[in-house]
Formats: C-alpha cells, sequence, structure tokens
C-alpha cells in the first residue's frame, strides 16, 4: 500500500479488522476495512479533496456521512460498470473498489476549470438567463456547445451495462421504513403480534444513530442494542430484515417503492443475482422512521475540504474508528453538536475549541468541555476559514477575533426531520418552531411517523414512539398485541438557538454545496423579485443537486425570509417528489432493455419455418417468415413470385397464429359485437364468419378481421396483428366502462392457437387429407365463410374457417399451439402431390394487393370505412361505436380521398408507396396534393407493378390518368385510375 490508514483509531468502531479490503482512488492504492464505506476509508488514509464543485470548480471535501451528502460525488468502477455522481458516504466498501473523482481537468488536484471561481461575480445566481440572449446568433454556435460541454458531473459508460436488474413485489401487513431506533422498536412491537412486517433501511448495517453516537441501552452500548434487536427480528419467521433497500417513493394504495442494492457492494454481483431489484411493497400499514438530517451554518469559505458535519464527525469517530482531523473545532448552535464533539474527544481526538452562538450553554456542557481542557467560546461565530485545505478558521468573539489553527471544522445548525415521503401524495411539511424545523403535515393514508422523523429527537422518545407507532399499526389490522418492554433511557436535553448564516463574515458563503448557490444568490434573488419558494429553487437551482437540498432547502428559505422580513412558514418550502435518492434507470427497467425491451414472440412453426429456408421478418412484436428462399433464386422478388404464383396455380401454405385471436362467450355477446362492429353480428348464424370493421370514437377504423360464431354464446375474434392488444384493451373498456350490465366474458387466445392458412385451387383436396374422416370439407359442408369444430390428424382438436386473404379458395386451421408444427408437416406431406410451396408475408401481402383488400397501409388511423370502400357495411338499424362522429360533414365530404387502385401507364415502370397524386400538369406543392399511394407490389398474374391508395374522390376517377410524385426518391410517373380488385373482382374463385 503506498499510504497507510493514518487517521484510523486503534481500536473501536464497528468495522472488522480482521477483514482489510484494497481499493484505489484517482489511480492510488488505499486499505480499508469490512464495515467501511468509500468516504470513511479515504478519511482514515488522509485524503481529503475528493471532487469539485459543480460551477466554480471548487475544491470539495467530505462533507456529510450518509444519503445528504453534497460534495463527495465520484465515478465507481470502470469500463461498462463505471457509475457517475455516487455518494461516497453510502458506498460499502469491498475489495478492489476503483473509484475516480469527477468534475476535474487534467487532474483534481490541478482543475483548469478552476479559473471559474475569479469569474464568481459574473456568474451569479440567474447568470446564464441574462447572458446567452445576446447575440441570439451565438446561442447555436457558441453558446450551446459551451453549456453542453460544461453540464453534468461525472461520465455515464459508453458500454452496454453487463449486470441484470429485477422487479420484485412483496405484500405485508406493516412496513416500517428505516431501522434506526425509532424503526427497530416499531418492527420489534408489530412482528412480536404476528403481523407481516417488513424492515427496511437503506444501510447495511441497522441501528442508525445507534452505531454513530454513543448511547447506553439496558446497560449495554446502543450498538449492542441494535445489533440484539436486529437478530431477534431476522428469527422472527414474519419479519423480513432488508438492509441496502432504499424505499424512495409512496404511491396510491399503500404502495411503495423500494431499491435493493443486491450486489453494489461486491465487485460483480453474484452469480445469478441482479445487481440492483426494485420492490413494489404493497402494505396495510406503514410506520416511517427515516430520522433527521443535520443542517450547516451559513459563513465564509464554508466549503472548504474539511468543514463537515458535527454528525458526520461523530459517526465517523463512533462507527468507523475514524478522526476526520487531528485537531477539530467545533460551530454550532444546538446541545447535540456538543455531545459529538466530548464523544470525539474521548476517542483521542484534539478539540481546539467550541464555537457557539448562544451566549448561556448547559453549564453541565461547559464542564465536561474544559474537563477534557476544549475551549469553549460562546456568544462567537465563525467568519472566515483560509487553506486550499482548510488549515486556519477565523473566529469573532464577544473579546474581539482569534484565529484557531485546525484542519477539521464540525459544523451544526440543527436537524430537519426526514419529511419526504409524508410529501409524496401532496401533503405539505408544517413548521415546528421548538425544533426551527418543518415536520410532517398531511400523510399518505396509512402511513404514520415516529422518532426524529417527527421530530421528537430525543433517544428515549424515539424508542416509545417506535414502539407505539408499530403496535398500533398492527392492532388497527386486528393484531393481539402483547406488552413490550421499552428500554428506559433518558431523552437528552435539546437546547437550539436558530441560527443560520453568519451575515458579516468573509468570503463567498455557500448555501448549496452541489450546487455552488451562495447567500449572494439568494441576495440577487430576492432583488431580482424571485422570492417565492418555487421561484428560488429554479432562478438559483438551490436545492435541486442529487441531495435534493437536504442540507440546504431550510437555510435558504431561513435567508430569503430574513430578506422579505417574513416568518420562514410564511415564505414556505416546496415539497419533495419520489424518487427520495437517486434510482438508476437500470433498475427502473429491469430487464425491459435491448432485445428484453419488446421480446421478439415466435410463432408455433418458426424453428420448421427455419428450416425451410425462411428469412424472418419483425410484424409488431412478431418474428413472421418473410419469404423462403431457395437456392438459385437472385432475390427476394423472384422468391416471392414463385410463391405467389404457386398459390394460384396450386396451393401454398403460410402461419397465420400472429393474429389477434379473441374468444367471446355469453349472452350478451351478439349485442356486444353489434356495439364494437359497423355491421351486425347477433343474427349470424352459428357455424358462419362474418368480416367486420371496428371504428373508435372518433369514427376512423380501428381494425378489421373476422368474426365466426361457434355457438349460440360463443364467437372467436381475429384481428389484425399489430393492433390485437389494442383492440382487446378497447373491447375491456367498453365491457368495464361504457356497458358492464352486458353479460359477457372475454379472453385473448392467440398464444393458445396455432392457426394454418392454405390457399388456392387444391388446398380443399390438401385439407380433405388431413382432417378426420367425420368431418365435411366439400363446398356444401364447409361453404364460403364457413367455421366449423372437429377434428384433424387422427383425433387432434381443431377449428376450421373457409376465409380467404388471397382471393383464391382458402381455409384456416387453427389447433393447440403445441401441435402447429405438426399440422405443418401434415399438410406439406398431404399437398406433396400438388407442389405444396409455403409463403411468407411479402407473398400474403402481393396477393391481397392483387385482391384489393385493405390492411395495414390503409387503416393508418386516418381513413374511414367510408374512404376505403367499406361504408356500405354501416348498419342503419342500430347504434355503434363511432357512428356518430363517422357523420360529422368533413369525414363525409365527397371530396375525401377514398380507396382505389393504380397501375402504371408504362407498364414496365416501378411504383412506389407513399408516392403523392397530382394532377396532370399540376404544379408538385401541397395546396395540389390529392392523396398518396399506400400499397404496391409486383403482380406476377399481371406480369407488372401495381398499387392501392388514397385519391380525392378517387371512385368517381376510376379510367383517369394522375402522376405520382416521389420527391424521397427523385421519380415521377403517370398511373391509371383502375378499381382496387385486379383479379377475379368477382370472387369466382374463393367460392369455387
Amino acid at each position: 500500500m503506498s499510504r497507510p490508514d493514518k487517521n484510523r483509531l486503534a481500536s473501536g468502531g464497528l468495522i472488522d479488522r480482521a477483514a482489510p479490503l484494497s481499493f484505489r482512488f484517482d489511480g492510488h492504492s488505499y486499505r480499508g476495512y469490512a464495515g467501511d464505506t468509500l468516504a470513511s476509508a479515504l478519511l482514515a488514509n488522509g485524503v481529503r479533496l475528493v471532487g469539485r464543485s459543480f460551477k466554480y470548480h471548487r475544491p470539495r471535501g467530505i462533507f456529510s456521512a450518509g444519503a445528504e451528502e453534497p460534495n463527495a460525488l465520484v465515478e465507481l468502477r470502470s469500463g461498462a460498470r463505471r457509475e457517475p455522481n455516487t455518494r461516497a458516504t453510502v458506498v460499502e466498501l469491498f475489495d478492489g473498489l476503483e473509484a475516480t473523482s469527477q468534475n476535474r481537468w487534467p487532474s483534481l488536484g490541478l482543475d483548469v476549470l478552476s479559473v471559474n471561481r475569479f469569474l464568481s461575480p459574473f456568474l451569479g445566481a440567474g447568470f446564464y438567463y441574462k447572458t446567452f440572449m445576446w447575440p441570439a446568433s451565438f446561442w447555436e454556435k457558441l453558446y450551446e456547445p459551451f453549456i453542453r460541454r460544461a453540464a453534468g458531473l461525472g461520465r455515464a459508460a459508453a458500454e452496454a451495462d453487463p449486470d441484470h436488474y429485477e422487479k420484485a413485489t412483496a405484500f405485508c401487513d406493516v412496513l416500517v421504513i428505516g431501522a434506526g431506533p425509532a424503526g427497530l422498536m416499531a418492527a420489534l412491537a408489530a412482528g412480536r403480534t404476528g403481523a407481516r412486517v417488513i424492515l427496511a433501511d437503506e444501510d447495511f448495517l441497522p441501528g442508525g444513530r445507534l452505531n454513530a453516537e454513543a448511547h447506553e441501552i439496558g446497560g449495554q452500548p446502543g450498538a449492542a442494542y441494535a445489533a440484539h434487536v436486529a437478530a431477534e427480528l431476522a428469527s422472527l419467521p414474519n419479519v423480513r430484515v432488508m438492509t441496502r433497500t432504499t424505499v424512495f417513493g409512496a404511491y396510491d394504495s399503500g404502495t411503495y417503492g423500494a431499491l435493493e442494492r443486491v450486489g453494489d457492494h461486491l465487485p460483480v454481483p453474484a452469480p445469478f443475482q441482479p445487481r440492483q431489484r426494485l420492490w413494489r411493497i404493497i402494505a396495510r400499514r406503514a410506520v416511517l422512521a427515516a430520522g433527521a438530517t443535520e443542517r450547516p451554518i451559513v459563513f465564509g469559505g464554508n466549503d472548504r475540504p474539511g468543514v463537515m458535519l458535527a454528525g458526520a464527525v461523530g459517526t465517523y469517530v463512533q462507527r468507523h474508528a475514524v478522526l476526520p482531523g487531528r485537531h477539530i473545532a467545533l460551530f454550532a448552535n444546538n446541545d447535540d453538536a456538543w455531545r459529538g464533539m466530548l464523544a470525539a474527544s474521548e476517542a483521542g481526538a484534539r478539540v481546539e475549541a467550541i464555537v457557539d452562538v448562544r451566549e448561556e450553554v448547559s453549564p453541565a456542557l461547559v464542564e465536561a468541555a474544559r474537563a477534557r481542557d476544549i475551549r469553549v467560546l460562546a456568544g462567537s461565530r465563525v467568519i472566515a476559514t483560509q487553506g486550499r485545505k482548510l488549515r486556519t478558521v477565523d473566529v469573532a468573539t464577544p473579546r474581539g477575533r482569534e484565529q484557531l489553527v485546525v484542519d477539521t471544522l464540525a459544523v451544526s445548525g440543527g436537524w430537519s426531520p426526514a419529511v419526504h415521503l409524508t410529501c409524496h401524495h401532496g401533503g405539505k411539511p408544517v413548521w415546528n418552531e421548538a425544533i426551527a424545523a418543518f415536520v410532517p403535515g398531511a400523510s399518505p393514508a396509512g402511513l404514520t411517523v415516529a422518532g426524529a422523523a417527527n421530530g421528537s429527537f430525543g433517544l428515549g422518545a424515539a424508542l416509545r414512539e417506535g414502539a407505539a407507532q408499530g403496535a398500533e399499526a398492527a392492532e388497527a389490522l386486528g393484531f393481539p398485541v402483547p406488552p413490550l418492554d421499552v428500554p428506559a433511557v433518558e431523552d437528552e436535553a435539546f437546547a437550539f438557538q436558530p441560527f443560520w448564516h453568519v451575515a458579516d463574515s468573509k468570503g463567498a458563503a455557500f448555501v448549496d454545496l452541489q450546487n455552488d448557490v451562495t447567500a449572494k444568490d439568494v441576495g440577487i434573488a430576492h432583488k431580482e423579485g424571485f422570492r417565492s419558494v418555487e421561484h428560488l429553487k429554479r432562478y438559483t437551482t438551490l436545492g435541486m443537486a442529487t441531495d435534493q437540498g437536504r442540507t440546504s432547502n431550510v437555510t435558504g428559505l431561513a435567508i430569503m425570509a430574513s430578506l422579505t422580513g417574513a416568518s420562514i412558514p410564511e415564505t414556505g418550502t416546496t415539497i419533495f417528489r419520489p424518487p427520495y435518492t437517486p434510482v438508476s434507470l437500470g433498475a427502473l427497467a429491469g430487464h425491459h432493455r435491448g432485445k428484453d425491451f419488446r421480446p421478439v414472440r415466435l410463432t408455433p412453426t418458426h424453428e420448421w419455418a427455419a428450416r425451410q429456408g425462411a428469412v424472418f421478418v419483425e410484424t409488431g412484436a412478431w418474428l413472421r417468415a418473410q419469404y423462403f428462399s431457395r437456392k438459385g433464386e437472385k432475390d427476394w422478388l423472384e422468391t416471392v413470385t414463385r410463391e405467389v404464383t404457386a398459390v394460384r396455380s396450386s396451393v401454398g401454405l403460410i402461419d397465420v397464429s400472429t393474429f389477434g385471436k379473441i374468444d367471446l362467450q355469453g349472452p350478451d355477446a351478439g349485442s356486444f359485437l353489434d356495439r364494437v362492429y359497423i355491421n351486425g353480428f347477433s343474427a349470424l348464424a352459428v357455424g358462419k364468419a362474418r368480416y367486420g370493421v371496428m371504428l373508435r370514437e372518433d369514427g376512423m377504423v380501428m381494425d378489421d378481421g373476422t368474426t365466426a360464431r361457434l355457438g349460440p354464446e360463443h364467437y372467436v375474434m381475429t384481428t389484425t396483428t399489430a393492433n390485437a392488444a389494442k383492440v382487446y384493451q378497447h373491447l375491456e373498456f367498453c365491457l368495464q366502462v361504457l356497458w358492464p350490465e352486458l353479460d359477457v366474458a372475454i379472453a385473448s387466445i392467440s398464444e393458445q392457437w396455432a392457426q394454418i392458412a392454405i390457399a388456392g385451387p387444391r388446398s380443399r383436396e390438401v385439407l380433405a387429407r388431413v382432417v378426420d374422416a367425420d368431418v365435411d370439407v366439400s363446398n356444401e359442408g364447409l361453404p364460403f365463410m364457413g367455421a366449423v369444430e372437429g377434428r384433424v390428424m387422427g383425433g387432434v382438436k381443431a377449428r376450421l374457417f373457409r376465409l380467404s386473404f388471397s382471393g383464391e379458395l382458402g381455409y384456416e386451421i387453427a389447433v393447440p399451439a403445441r401441435h402447429g408444427v405438426a399440422l405443418a408437416e401434415a399438410l406439406m406431406a398431404a399437398g406433396e402431390e400438388f407442389g405444396i410451396t409455403p409463403y411468407g408475408t411479402e407473398a400474403l401481402g402481393v396477393m391481397r394487393i392483387e385482391k384489393g383488400h385493405v390492411s395495414g397501409n390503409e387503416l393508418s388511423g386516418q381513413t374511414t370505412a367510408r374512404d376505403l370502400g367499406l361504408g356500405r357495411m354501416a348498419s342503419t338499424k342500430k347504434d355503434y361505436i363511432g357512428r356518430v362522429m363517422a357523420g360529422r360533414p368533413g369525414l363525409v365530404d365527397p371530396a375525401r380521398p377514398g380507396f382505389v387502385g393504380f397501375r402504371p401507364v408504362e407498364r414496365a415502370r416501378r411504383l412506389r408507396a407513399g408516392a403523392h397524386f397530382l394532377s396532370l400538369g399540376a404544379r408538385p406543392e401541397t395546396a395540389n396534393d390529392e392523396g398518396y399511394m399506400t400499397s404496391v407490389a409486383y403482380s406476377p398474374h399481371l406480369g407488372h407493378w401495381i398499387g392501392l391508395g388514397l385519391l380525392v374522390r378517387g371512385p368517381e376517377r376510376i379510367g383517369e390518368r394522375v402522376r405520382a410524385y416521389d420527391p424521397v426518391r427523385g421519380e415521377e410517373f403517370e398511373v391509371e385510375v383502375c378499381a382496387p380488385g385486379f383479379i377475379d373482382p368477382e370472387g369466382e374463385r374463393l367460392r369455387g
């Protein structure tokens, strides 16, 4: 090791000295122990400078010991696992940890952009609003590029994250948030009743302040008592203790969001373990015991490395056996900070002086300080600091000014309860004058607050409140509450004098350390009229850092209140929103990233199709066979032409399992379908199918498809592949919201059935060879648009539909999905004599264009049934969704584009989908646009390209010529308007 841990105490603390750990910071090697955080290990090794501030790039050291840390933001790990803006104070040390300081160049010690501190008079609050307005031409060329380069702190990983993230849901009777003294007692009281309890704490060691301060409970040290209670909780089968878990949000109906850092304390997550797990916890009751955050006092030079919160100093000494400095001074306004300094003195720190703004301090505290040779400077204040790293502190005393030579200055301005989760339903904190802090106001339903989070800072009060709240939560749920012996602990005296800002201090006095917001910036906001707390926050960026203003908000409000002459409660406060602490995007996404963001769905015959040489294409979420190439075919067009020709001349096979399939059953199923389709279905005969069109409420076509009636109260609907989920959601909405009185049950059965279509003049002969003997597939037994249930392949349950999307004689056979491959193989064997050919979506598209069927390109969400030539289907005898809106004047205007076909005047020309139509001689401009080509295909039957599209007054203009203008490809050609059905317009083939 290049540097020994020189500031480590020889004994004490809760670290495991038998488990040394090595780590690196900015390329240097250091040593720590199990139980350390990265911050405590850095302090133990004498590292005081850890980062640079956001705006001025001022040197910054470790300021706190918890989630409130505004300064010590580092990059963890390297490569694909690099994680920026991580608070060193909450990073659990592990062997081999790599950390790097950020927001500096070329090094932490020599940062070129630290020159910004000399420009601070010009970079005050709102400078960007004023500076980057003129000249306007500079914005894109100079200002925006400069701001983008300067923005941010750390660097995100440039490679894909190799780790996994999970999502999980847990249910409990009582959720306890925080494992400090109040939280431990709440969990114990509720757990002993038999209620299901979850105790969640962001730390890796339960106990909270019991681990960070010198307390005695029941004759044993506070840390030992915390460990004893935690062990009992872990032994209870109805209690789950979740350490390394932050409850970050309170949501509706007793739902809480929590982030469990499963593998963050390891170099690499354990095999088959996620790095983090996002929990959705549904709790019948919850107790918030999140503690409180210590506030600083604002004075000149309060941001130098070596200035720390007093409670943090005590934590590093008591819990981590680390002296943050050898010569310490305290600047405070309360008794609690004194007790921390006395404990630090007992641990071996040299406390040079206690500077207290109060003129009168408890005689017992003064006597205890003097007994340890600690000077007491009452009625005094710190007005300046010196040194790149803290060397001296200037103090104004009643007797004049003096200078203290110290390397650490502990600061305490009081405590603010952690009210964050109580605000997540819009509740506003309430000002408590006795502690000069905001306490919880209206909390989410079922959530109560205990301990320091409720403004009860005494240890005895925290224990009592925690036990009472835990017992009351369980009792309210009907659990018998046995007596709980709460340890008798005296509440510490909490004398306090509000003091926020040393107005006559020298040098920049920082309120928000991370965002470089100074007391002067608050004054600028006041002068310029940004006095509302919301305006103050946004104009100065106060409280908008990663710590969400935990150490700065109340102080900033107090300074604004003094400037306006109003009280702090009159000035008000912003409320907090989730998340309580930062949550990684990886955890929020879980497995939904990369291919898993939209998992590919495979048809039942996917592997079979791959063996047949299929080339696949994504259609919505599905992977479908696009075409089946054969050796010697030079391109896809040759392959598709072969497939289309085979279907038209003999027989072909395609998997259509991707079509949405929805089962509808119930006495009102027919009536329900009448209301969602423009045409009628309640009178449809059993054993028949019908083509239907469904509208949105605005009168536009949502989807089309066929629905078959299999029984008096049983229908099966098919939808387009892309709209399957949307149609099902629409039907559910209709049943649950519009017509809840209808007796109908629906279920999506898309994945339950494999469905294969066969088409072509020999398709009936092929089908006859796979159905069982009792199934009649003759033209009389299964006529066009017929539907029957039967057996195929020797007893496999099947549904047979005589439908055709290709315009040829065609059938669709549905079998349970597990039999899909067997059905495909049986059909191929049955059709071998006829040269049966598998075909894909391209050939299917060609045939539907030849036949003039509308599909997804025409169902764009901007077309009506009338536009698509389907207006005569709309019933005039019933009401249905979209009927009224479809009759709006603009939607029935004869000049609307109508559905027609197109063929090139020069038959050798290739048509282009997306080309716009213009009258012959018209200029290519928007005013002359008359529609566009929606679909094109090369027709093997006709020997040239054909197209479908929407043309103004299209049906009236059949036989006319128009220009097809394609500005994207730079092409222009004449086309002839024709009827959309290019092949067998009378439908003789499909009825054969």
